[in-house]
């Protein structure tokens, strides 16, 4: 088990150190199991929930399982979810299929769950069309994101090429998205298993990602929103590159706030803790001390977001990572940019530089 950090500290964990083993579930909350599956990346693993429900069938009530997010697109994960529905489900049929946003691990094997068991995919309408854009375009990414990352001071010629391979990267971890889904907006009063559980839209980290909390149950299901030992990804790319999301995602967690201080949080990575108030705390303090260390080496002088790397990250990055962390250096830059703080110019290079005059 990997060491708490200080701030991990200040959380409580109520399952302490349990982990459900690939294939199996554990329960967390009355008719709420948690699933956890692995991912090929430096984060490797997602949580995934399984809600026990019930819906109105042609004679009668039908009783089964709703599943919240799917998994990454591979044969291990299919398999996994293959030894949960042999062994976990008590010979209960799944019911629905809820997915909180659109990236590849959570909504990967969206279209395989849907079409094995024949329901329908519920999530938000942003993200469903999104979705559908990112995996239908031949050739997306590649070219336009190696330029987006030069533009932005990454000069490092293998990375630009590693980059300018990478076509079609969200297509091969969700080759397919489910023809037909039911949208999910803000608000939204689901009735899962007997007990209602609340829609709460958030946004800056995916399109229009949705979390689930249930105040009988005292549950939220944060999805990516709020987790407990790292920072949330907010990243500006290159399809909208003015983009301005760590507002948002900013906003979006202090609205969370107006939840119980006792609620239990389910996270998609991480392990399920009480404190969001404090975590969310956290995280806003988090930012606005990356914040200040951007405006600080933006006054000593003129800054891209590739120079500001090792500025906020403090170590050394794969390439997975780099993406990531370029996209979260441009989302601090134009929030200060875009807020007021920052004036950016272009230099001769044709390279993004931003600074307090």
């Amino acid at each position: 088990m990997t060491p708490m950090n200080e701030q991990e500290k200040q959380l409580s964990y109520p399952l302490g150190d349990a982990l459900p083993a690939l294939g199996t579930t554990l329960e967390v909350a009355p008719g709420v199991r948690w699933v956890r599956m692995d991912l090929p990346f430096a984060l490797n693993h997602i949580n995934l929930w399984l809600l026990r429900d019930e819906i109105d069938g042609a004679d009668g009530k039908v009783q089964g399982w709703t599943i919240v997010d799917c998994g990454i697109t591979n044969d291990a994960t299919r398999n996994a979810w293959e030894q949960v529905f042999a062994n976990e489900l008590g010979g209960l049929p799944v019911l629905r299929v809820i997915c909180t946003h659109m990236h590849p691990d959570h909504l990967g094997l969206g279209h395989w769950l849907t079409e094995k068991w024949g329901v329908r995919l519920w999530i938000s309408a942003t993200d469903y069309n999104v979705a559908r854009v990112a995996s239908g375009i031949p050739g997306a990414g590649g070219v336009s994101s190696a330029r987006f990352m030069q533009s932005h001071g990454v000069t490092d010629p293998e990375a630009i090429d590693k980059i300018k391979g990478r076509t079609n990267y969200y297509a091969s971890m969700v080759p397919q998205v489910p023809a037909q889904y039911r949208r999910l907006m803000d608000g939204d009063e689901l009735r899962i298993g007997g007990h209602a559980w609340t829609c709460h839209a958030g946004y800056g980290h995916a399109p229009e990602h949705i979390s689930l909390y249930s105040p009988a149950l005292g549950v939220l299901i944060s999805g990516d929103m709020v987790l407990p030992r790292i920072s949330t990804n907010v990243s500006v790319f290159d399809i909208e590159p003015e983009a301005n999301p760590l507002p948002l995602y900013l906003a979006s967690i202090a609205r969370m706030k107006a939840l119980p201080a006792t609620t239990l949080v389910l996270p998609s990575h991480g392990r399920p803790f009480r404190g969001l108030r404090t975590r969310i705390d956290q995280l806003t303090q988090h930012h606005d001390e990356r914040f200040a260390d951007v405006l600080a080496a933006c006054a000593q002088a003129p800054q891209s977001a590739a120079d500001l790397l090792m500025v906020l990250f403090k170590r050394q990055l794969d390439l997975h990572q780099t993406t990531f962390a370029m996209g979260e250096s441009i989302a601090h830059l134009h929030a200060l940019w875009l807020g007021g703080k920052l004036v950016r110019r272009v230099d001769g290079s044709g390279v993004y530089r931003f600074s307090t005059a």
